[in-house]
């Protein structure tokens, strides 16, 4: 018997970045959820730990709604996208992402668009893997050698470390968006 053939799974496309006049920092998800697709919303899960996260280390009220939440990134100085523009994946796993389907998104033209940017800080692993692997060796040198960070991974899916966990982790965001806001 013959394994039932892999279904067509349609190609989701991923956000515009979220940015200020002068961002120093910026913030790189892998793929959007299906939640945040939903919503078309980063990180749109009600369970991801981005925005409380955001919302402690900012000092936003809680519950702060989308559009505030977005403006303040930028009025701290924080950029958000993702690595990849677009993939075919089932679900929302970044493990189930198909690998010979990704397109990443135009960083050489984003950095250089936005010279202010000081620091890349990854939202997990796997931000961090497809950066380094499909962009890293696109880039100017100059580019390159922007500092990077990898922080937890804020996804439900990375349940093994909880949130004040993640939330001290994150804490080194401060230094990097220092005088932004």
């Amino acid at each position: 018997m013959s394994e039932p053939a892999d279904p067509v799974l349609p190609i989701r496309r991923a956000f515009p970045p979220v940015l200020g006049d002068a961002p120093r920092l910026l913030i790189l998800g892998s793929m959007p959820s299906e939640a945040s697709l939903a919503r078309r919303q980063y990180y749109g899960h009600a369970r991801n730990a981005f925005w409380p996260i955001m919302e402690r280390l900012l000092g936003l009220p809680a519950g702060t709604d989308y559009a505030g939440r977005t403006r303040a990134l930028r009025n701290h100085g924080i950029a958000l996208w993702d690595v990849i523009a677009a993939c075919a994946r089932p679900g929302s796993l970044d493990a189930d992402i198909r690998p010979e389907t990704v397109q990443v998104n135009d960083f050489a033209a984003l950095l250089a668009a936005h010279p202010s940017i000081q620091c890349i800080a990854f939202n997990g692993g796997t931000a961090e893997r497809e950066f380094r692997r499909r962009v890293l060796p696109t880039l100017a040198a100059e580019q390159a050698g922007i500092e990077r960070l990898r922080l937890p991974s804020t996804s439900p899916a990375h349940a093994g470390m909880r949130f004040e966990a993640k939330l001290h982790a994150w804490r080194v965001i401060l230094d990097k968006i220092a005088g932004s806001a």
